[in-house]
């Protein structure tokens, strides 16, 4: 068998005359793997079906609690705030964040993905460049300057409102929520009101951060949902 596989912004080709590929190892992303197994047969997939199974995750997990700091009484008194900047600021924690989050979702063949203002910015913009798939943000009010749809919601410490492009994807498009952390789950569900407006298909959502005893997945569609970190 040939199996030839081309990476985008990797300036590489692989080769293998294995009958079976069960890892490859990815510098940037995959773009596409064509499998050659028998002579005059090319089957052509494509890479957001492989991720799952090429980007492995790490066989040691890293702690990444060890990397969030804990900050009491913020915004408000009483609300113990998990800070994900010292997380930021670590090159081999923003890398392995990313690297498992990207290994999570991808099977999910996402056409974009929709991070919330502010810091869903800073994971999804990141997890698609890594996937090579479009990003959508949504944003507070009077941010965006085309026409929108807008949905007010109720915070674990008070309330706000989120609005998006009404053209930001087209009807039917695949699309996976991503945030910096789930609490009540109130701006992911305002998100997904959002999505639903402008006829967007929500196949998952993706947190880095989990509340679990807030138990904010409850309220959210039927659709996978990942969190690498679980308070």
């Amino acid at each position: 068998m040939n199996a030839s596989i081309a990476y985008v912004r990797s300036c590489s080709v692989g080769f293998s005359e294995s009958p079976f590929v069960s890892y490859i190892s990815i510098p940037d992303f995959l773009a596409r793997i064509t499998i050659n197994p028998i002579d005059n047969l090319t089957l052509t997939i494509d890479y957001r079906l492989l991720l799952g199974f090429f980007l492995p995750l790490s066989p040691n997990p890293m702690d990444l609690k060890a990397l969030i700091r804990d900050i009491p009484d913020f915004p408000k008194p009483g609300i113990l705030f998990r800070d994900i900047t010292t997380l930021l600021r670590d090159p081999a924690g923003l890398q392995y964040t990313i690297d498992t989050m990207a290994a999570q979702i991808g099977d999910l063949q996402p056409e974009y993905l929709v991070g919330m203002e502010s810091r869903g910015f800073i994971f999804g913009a990141a997890l698609a460049y890594k996937l090579g798939i479009g990003f959508i943000p949504v944003r507070k009010p009077g941010k965006l300057p085309a026409q929108v749809h807008a949905v007010e919601y109720a915070l674990e410490y008070g309330t706000d409102k989120l609005e998006i492009h009404q053209d930001a994807v087209t009807p039917g498009a695949r699309v996976v929520i991503v945030d910096d952390l789930i609490a009540t789950g109130g701006t992911a569900v305002a998100t997904a009101k959002l999505l639903q407006e402008i006829g967007a298909h929500l196949v998952g959502c993706a947190f880095v951060i989990e509340l679990d005893a807030l138990n904010g997945r409850s309220r959210l569609p039927d659709v996978p949902i990942n969190s690498l970190v679980h308070y």
